[in-house]
């Protein structure tokens, strides 16, 4: 079986869709573990953008897949911090509502 590599133009079609979704989850939703998961959008549309460019290089380098093994281990980490906080505003207020978020604080 023969692997061919997809059209450049193709992989940045599909990284720019799921960015824009993230980025519309983000801006649209109250929940918290939404605005959350649309974070892990924008980051795997980064992801998506390296390893298709690191495809494409002339010297066909792994820089871009070693990116995303770095990505990966910050969406982790951020993804412990960032639960970390919302199960502390699900005991403050009983619900995980970005906008009360702000009366912690107080």
């Amino acid at each position: 079986m023969i692997f061919t590599r997809a059209p450049l133009e193709n992989m940045l079609l599909l990284s720019a869709f799921i960015f824009c979704c993230g980025v519309y989850t983000v801006l649209t939703r109250k929940n918290a573990v939404s605005i959350l998961m649309g974070v892990e959008l924008v980051l795997n549309a980064a992801n998506i953008n390296f390893v298709a460019f690191s495809q494409y290089t002339p010297t066909g380098g792994v820089h871009g897949n070693v990116f995303v093994v770095f990505v990966v281990l910050l969406a982790a980490a951020e993804a412990a911090v960032a639960l970390a906080i919302i199960i502390g505003i699900y005991q403050n207020f009983g619900r995980v509502d970005v906008d009360q978020a702000d009366q912690m604080k107080d």
